[in-house]
């Protein structure tokens, strides 16, 4: 019977793989604004396109920090009107989405501005999905092609080099009554502009510099190893990793290097441009269900089940992180085993250098089969894994999470 079922979960993915290299999706890269100052664009980019009203989606936190600030200003010199929803939850919730599309609806909005990082653009998203798609409910969309009407006019402006979500088809939202984290995928989700200004970024602290940035690895990673890669998305993954590698703790250790920042955005960008045709994998499928049952912060989840996930595959993913090895120049000679460890070797130590735990004490042993079921529920058969993990394998890498 599993044999059955690995036959299954292949052959679906080949025919997800096609179907999703036909001419029916649109792969181009956004229009984008980048560069220092880039936010004070915007505005006068969003009149040129002949939109007067926008949603604006982004969360506490940073309107505390008045990082928004020059935004509005440059919004109001342009005549723009604008309303803004900053409710959004580290785990955007159900309710977030139809409060902040509830906003959209009741001011007669014509476009929408994801300000944040991963939380806000996934609930701009899924909100901006829910105001053309208003028979959908937000549950009706979780899954794979499941929205009917293209988005809103939607700008997304990341301040995080992490999640890529201006480039992704993806939008990962939380069911409080159930905790449970589910993605929404599907193309319609991309942004059609980004802003990708490193200035926003300067002020992250360095636990949050640190995770989202080995968020963007793990997107690159998962892609550049999974069997629905194609030629484009193995060019955006390798450019990923190596700006990473050579970044991420110039960026961790100094926040005001503008460049190391700019490197890191861009990378976040091009690992997003790779995992949103080639997928993720038990990485990901593992981390959105800790950060459903405990809150768990997407980045740190990545960050700290990534070397565990890696050494799970162990052969059958050691042909891909040995091209790694030697693209982040991590080690250029050897064989691909010895290339491939030292490359999972490298991303423990990139944890270890920068603070970041080995593993989670909120993780309950009674909570087990649940996390179980729904990791693999998330990733079977969707993510072309290099190797497909059934309910023990699940349960052994999460047993080695737990402190």
């Amino acid at each position: 019977m599993w044999q059955l079922k690995k036959a299954f979960y292949r052959t679906y993915q080949k025919i997800l793989k096609v179907a999703m290299n036909t001419s029916l999706f649109d792969w181009s890269e956004p229009e984008t604004i980048e560069g220092p100052g880039a936010i004070k664009k915007l505005p006068a980019f969003i009149k040129a396109k002949g939109l007067s009203n926008v949603l604006v989606v982004t969360d506490k936190g940073l309107m505390g920090l008045h990082i928004l600030d020059s935004l509005f200003e440059k919004l109001d010199e342009e005549n723009i009107r604008y309303v803004v929803f900053d409710g959004v939850q580290p785990n955007p919730s159900i309710e977030n989405i139809e409060d902040a599309r509830k906003l959209y609806v009741d001011n007669n909005c014509d476009g929408v501005i994801a300000f944040g990082g991963g939380s806000p653009m996934d609930c701009a998203k899924a909100a901006a999905a829910r105001v053309t798609n208003p028979n959908k409910s937000v549950r009706d969309m979780r899954g794979v092609l499941k929205i009917r009407h293209k988005l809103p006019p939607f700008f997304a402006v990341p301040t995080t080099a992490g999640t890529g979500s201006e480039v992704t088809l993806a939008a990962v939202v939380t069911d409080e009554s159930t905790h449970e984290k589910n993605a929404i995928n599907d193309p319609k989700l991309r942004p059609k502009y980004a802003v990708l200004d490193p200035e926003l970024t300067v002020g992250l602290p360095p636990h949050i510099t640190s995770t989202t940035g080995m968020d963007a690895l793990t997107h690159a990673v998962e892609a550049y190893i999974g069997r629905s890669n194609v030629k484009e998305t193995e060019m955006y993954a390798e450019k990923a990793v190596k700006l990473i590698f050579e970044n991420i703790e110039k960026v961790y250790t100094d926040g005001k290097d503008i460049e190391a920042r700019s490197a890191m955005l861009k990378a976040s960008y091009y690992a997003g441009m790779a995992f949103t045709r080639a997928y993720v994998g038990y990485v990901h499928a593992i981390g959105h269900n800790l950060g459903g049952m405990y809150h768990i912060p997407h980045g740190l989840a990545m960050a700290v089940i990534l070397p565990h996930v890696l050494e799970y595959y162990g052969e059958s993913a050691y042909p891909r992180l040995a091209k790694l090895a030697v693209v982040s120049g991590v080690k250029t000679d050897g064989t691909d085993a010895e290339k491939a460890k030292a490359f999972i070797e490298a991303v423990k130590k990139l944890n270890k250098d920068m603070n970041i735990p080995d593993g989670f004490e909120q993780i309950q042993e009674k909570d087990l089969p649940v996390l179980v079921q729904r990791a693999l529920k998330e990733a079977n058969p969707l993510y072309p894994v290099p190797k497909i993990m059934d309910k023990a394998d699940c349960e052994k890498v999460i047993r080695e999470l737990m402190k």
